[in-house]
């Protein structure tokens, strides 16, 4: 009996420093706490005492508890200091004795849960009927003007409009917005309206464009037989880039051709080649050829069996071209707006130049050093720095396909070991924010590092007079972000409301992918202790929005995200069809979850 008795008095002990340690962190913070907003302030305390507490390696602790049947203190972080004393008062009894100091007890667990669900309500407006977490979908330029597509959306259980200023203008997000009210006042139901600033995303620059040729190729069997022929469309000018089998040519004499009619050209490799007219339409003429057949700005058409005169090709779209990176090549990066090119190789095989390409953002160049990483691609390229110049960066592939990895322009570029020391607000940023400001609820600031680009947001809202009137998410997508959360959210939290977004597409890439499962549950634990709504974000059923079927590990996903108070989905053609999986998914599964008891190690920044 003294045996367990010593043990309940050393675990005793133990909590007792750990306690010790978070009062005089918090009272270290006293002036900094002056600075939350109300509504933040009991949470920035309870956010400060979990700090203090991961900074022990808690799992010994835990068995320690488990083991006499008490709670191990792993769902605690909303809660604490409630809960350490709760068990240090239950240790206590165990051996017949009382604390010698009655503190405080802060936020009950009932608190803590009730703040969390009132910052996610005035963050993300109400929840659905039957569904605790709500759904932010990222709406295509297409909502500017489908109107029954935006409708549908919010019938099916939308709860938060995201636009993304990366892309389109004012006057489409106008619309958009029109739209998605419209279609809440319609249903009676009110959908927070989320607009994304860009941020400074890193892009690889221009590649020289290829030649402008369009290649047609018909089907073939295992045979090399033919038994489909390929498809060539005549229109006056090609409007969509996308559509692979139009070829521009005068209106007026495509219009003279007959159902039937036989067409002759000769292609970019001197084979002359036969057409047939199989459908004639007013503004298009649809044509067969049997063999592949590769057609250039400039080729001559004309017709066989009648005289129409000769007709040559309009403008084509240029080729896009790519760099081919293999393990091992080497790879130059430019300072300037110098287009990209392929290596060249003599006929031997022999390299005579190497790749380059050049960089969008050339601040980097002075912060990266030699050693350090640069990912292309979301990470499907990584390189090292060999050596730097003035104007360029020499970087060794160190990891691509078996075959090659192709790289194309405006590819991103991460920098994973490298602190930049950019600004999360760009020129850009600045001037979308006065839009913003007018229409939005929430604004999604990208790429937020540290502290000091928060307090540069809060400074551009106040020139606006928007500081507690448009609510912020701060989408946490790199190392530094999640290193400094801590930071990051308590200079947040001095005004109302805030939320974090897990960016989990960058994230993996920055922090690595066999690191992105620790990240994104630390993040979850930190804001939980923080009473900051979460949005579980990138790539949620995104094969079904695009593809219209769904993978297992997705749906998996999916429930993992009850972890949040929201879940955002990517645009594609079957996102009604995801929303309503993913609204029975979220409501089905909400009885069942229970975040997992976790072990807690010391926290540690990457």
């Amino acid at each position: 009996m003294k045996i367990k008795t010593d043990k309940i008095k050393e675990l005793i002990a133990q909590i007792e420093t750990i306690i010790v340690a978070i009062k005089r962190e918090e009272k270290e913070a006293d002036t900094l706490l002056e600075q939350i907003h109300p509504d933040y302030h009991k949470s920035a305390r309870n956010l400060i005492h979990y700090n203090a507490f991961r900074k022990f390696d808690l799992r010994t602790i835990q068995k320690q508890l488990q083991n006499l049947g008490l709670t191990r203190l792993a769902k605690a972080e909303g809660h604490l200091m409630s809960s350490l004393l709760k068990t240090r008062f239950i240790l206590y009894s165990l051996i017949g004795e009382h604390p010698a100091q009655n503190l405080k007890a802060g936020l009950s667990i009932k608190n803590g849960k009730r703040l969390l669900t009132k910052h996610t309500k005035e963050l993300l407006g109400n929840r659905s009927k039957g569904r605790r977490v709500r759904i932010m979908v990222t709406l295509p330029t297409q909502a500017a003007n489908d109107y029954q597509m935006v409708y549908d959306m919010v019938l099916h259980g939308m709860n938060c409009a995201r636009i993304n200023c990366a892309h389109d203008n004012p006057v489409i997000w106008e619309n958009i917005i029109l739209n998605v009210q419209k279609a809440s006042k319609a249903i009676g139901r009110k959908v927070k309206i989320t607009m994304d600033l860009a941020g400074p995303k890193i892009r690889t620059g221009y590649i020289t464009p290829g030649p402008k040729i369009r290649k047609f190729t018909p089907k073939r069997n295992e045979s090399g037989i033919v038994v489909s022929p390929t498809l060539l469309v005549l229109v006056p000018e090609i409007k969509d880039t996308s559509e692979p089998n139009t070829l521009p040519v005068d209106l007026e004499w495509f219009q003279k051709l007959e159902e039937g009619d036989m067409l002759t050209l000769t292609d970019t490799r001197n084979k002359k080649r036969k057409l047939k007219v199989i459908n004639v339409g007013d503004k298009q003429v649809l044509l067969h050829c049997r063999k592949t057949c590769y057609v250039s700005t400039g080729t001559t058409l004309e017709c066989l069996n009648r005289d129409l005169g000769k007709v040559v090709v309009g403008e084509l779209p240029a080729i896009e071209q790519s760099i081919l990176l293999r393990t091992n090549d080497m790879l130059t990066i430019t300072r300037g707006n110098q287009m990209g090119v392929p290596a060249k190789f003599d006929e031997d095989g022999n390299l005579n130049e190497q790749a380059i390409i050049s960089c969008q953002l050339p601040e980097v160049f002075d912060r990266v050093k030699v050693g350090e990483t640069i990912l292309f691609d979301d990470g499907k390229i990584e390189g090292r720095i060999e050596s730097l110049f003035s104007d360029r960066i020499e970087v060794r592939i160190v990891r691509a396909n078996e075959k090659g990895s192709k790289l194309k322009a405006e590819k991103g570029m991460n920098f994973p070991t490298t602190e930049l020391g950019i600004s999360g607000l760009t020129e850009k940023d600045k001037i979308d924010l006065e839009f913003v400001v007018k229409h939005a609820d929430v604004v999604n600031f990208s790429f937020v590092n540290s502290k000091k680009d928060v307090e540069e947001l809060l400074a551009e809202l106040e020139k606006w007079d928007a500081v507690n009137k448009l609510s912020i998410i701060l989408k946490i997508e790199t190392r530094f972000a999640f290193d400094n959360l801590f930071e990051i959210l308590l200079t947040a939290m001095k005004v109302e409301y805030i939320g974090v977004m897990i960016a989990r597409g960058d994230l993996a890439v920055e922090t690595g992918w066999d690191a992105i499962g620790k990240v994104q549950e630390e993040i979850l634990t930190l804001c939980g202790a923080a009473h900051v709504p979460v949005v579980w974000a990138t790539q949620v059923l995104e094969s079904y929005a695009k593809k219209g079927l769904p993978s297992r590990a997705e749906i998996t996903d999916a429930t993992a995200s009850l972890k949040a108070e929201c879940v955002m989905l990517n645009k594609g053609p079957y996102i009604n069809d995801v929303l309503q999986l993913l609204d029975k998914i979220l409501s089905r599964m909400e009885q069942f979850h229970e975040k997992n008891e976790k072990m807690l190690p010391k926290m540690e920044k990457l």
